[in-house]
Parts: C-alpha cells; structure tokens; sequence
C-alpha cells in the first residue's frame, strides 16, 4: 500500500477497539492517534472534521491528498478490502 494510514482513536472506545482489532489481524502498518495523549492529535482532528469523534482514518496519498474516512464500519471494510499484511 501506497499511502499513509493515520487512525485517530482514543481509550474505552468500542469502535475503535473494534477498528484496531481488525488492523492487528490483518497485520495492517497503520500509525495510531490516541488523541486522550496528545492534544495536537485532538486539534488536527477537530481542524479537519470539526469534531473529535472517533475512529477516523487518515488516509494520505504519495500525491498529497488527504482523505478523511469516519465510522468504524467503514473503516474496517475499508482495510479488509485494501490492507494486504503481506506487503
């Protein structure tokens, strides 16, 4: 995979357990946000999305665009159809 994966998540969240569930099943490189730690995570977010719901995945593209992916159902089809952990 080409592109960089950010999941912006954060502690005794359901989805997003479920989300990074999936990512270590698949094995998937996928950085993790936890933005309870840091505040500078949480204030991209919320300048992005205008919000601090989570998960969201970041997908960033070797061109420079960014894509913003929310709900953990859609985050998880997404990375069962596009996250190969043999790459």
């Amino acid at each position: 995979m080409t592109e960089k994966l950010i999941l912006y998540e954060r502690d005794m969240c359901g989805y997003c357990e479920a989300v990074k569930d999936v990512i270590s099943e698949l094995g998937a490189d996928i950085e993790q946000r936890n933005i309870w730690e840091n505040s500078e995570w949480q204030r991209q977010l919320v300048d992005a999305r205008g919000s601090s719901s989570v998960p969201v995945l970041c997908r960033e593209t070797p061109d420079g665009k960014v894509e913003w992916l929310s709900e953990s159902d859609a985050i998880i089809r997404y990375l069962i159809q596009n996250c190969d952990s043999t790459n």
